[in-house]
C-alpha cells in the first residue's frame, strides 16, 4: 500500500468511526478522543489528519453525502433505462426514506448533523443547506421534464413543488425515527402524493 493510499484509508477509517458515534449517540459525544478511541488509534493520530473538529465534521459529512449518492444512483439504476421522471423523482425520494439499515443509518446520521448545526449558527450558515438545495434542484429539474412529456400539469410551479416534496419526505422520515409510523407506511403516503401528482395535463 502506497503511501498516499494509506493516508486516505486512515482518514476514512477515523471519519467512518466519527458516523458510527453520530448515529448510535449523536455528536455531542463525538469529541476527538471519542472517535479515536472508536476507531482504535491514538488521539495523536486523530489529530494528525484531522488537525479540527470541525474539519474531521466536513470530511465525514463529505463520506456521509458520498453514500447517500451511492445509494441514490442504485435506486435511479433499478428505476429502468431510461428512467422517466416520475420514476427518478419516486426513486430519489424514496431510497431518502428509512425504510431499511442502511437508510436508517443515513437518515440518523443526517438528523445528527442537523441538530448540531441548528445550535450553531456559524456553521448553520456555512453548511446547513447545501445538499438540501441540491436536491430541490435536481427535483425541480425533473418537474420540468415531466411538464414537458404532459405527466406533470404547467400549473404546477416546479421549484415550489420540489420544496415541498423534499420537506414531506424529511418529515417522513423524522416521523419514522420517531416511531410515529413504519417505513412502509411513509413509502405509501409518499406513493399517494406523487400518485396525485403526476397526472396527465388534461
Amino acid at each position: 500500500m502506497n503511501t498516499k493510499v494509506e493516508h486516505e484509508e486512515r482518514r476514512r477509517q477515523i471519519a467512518e468511526a466519527l458516523l458510527r458515534i453520530a448515529d448510535t449517540q449523536g455528536l455531542q459525544s463525538a469529541s476527538m478522543r471519542a472517535v479515536a478511541a472508536e476507531a482504535g488509534v491514538s488521539l495523536r493520530l486523530v489529530q494528525y489528519y484531522f488537525e479540527t473538529k470541525e474539519g474531521l465534521l466536513l470530511d465525514a459529512l463529505a463520506r456521509l453525502g458520498a453514500q447517500l449518492q451511492d445509494r441514490m444512483a442504485r435506486w435511479i439504476t433499478a428505476a429502468g433505462s431510461p428512467p422517466t421522471p416520475r420514476a427518478l423523482v419516486t426513486a430519489v425520494l424514496a431510497c431518502i426514506l428509512p425504510t431499511d439499515a442502511e437508510s436508517r443509518r443515513i437518515a440518523r446520521t443526517y438528523t445528527a448533523y442537523y441538530a448540531l448545526v441548528l445550535n450553531d449558527p456559524a456553521a448553520l450558515e456555512k453548511h446547513g443547506t447545501g445538499q438540501a438545495d441540491v436536491l430541490e434542484s435536481f427535483l425541480a429539474k425533473q418537474l420540468r421534464a415531466a411538464q414537458q412529456d404532459g405527466t406533470l400539469s404547467p400549473a404546477r410551479d416546479p421549484e415550489i413543488t420540489a420544496a415541498g416534496l423534499a420537506a414531506m419526505v424529511n418529515g417522513l422520515g423524522q416521523s419514522v425515527l420517531g416511531g410515529q409510523r413504519d417505513g412502509e407506511t411513509a413509502l405509501a403516503i409518499l406513493t399517494h402524493h406523487l400518485d396525485e401528482l403526476f397526472t396527465s395535463s388534461s
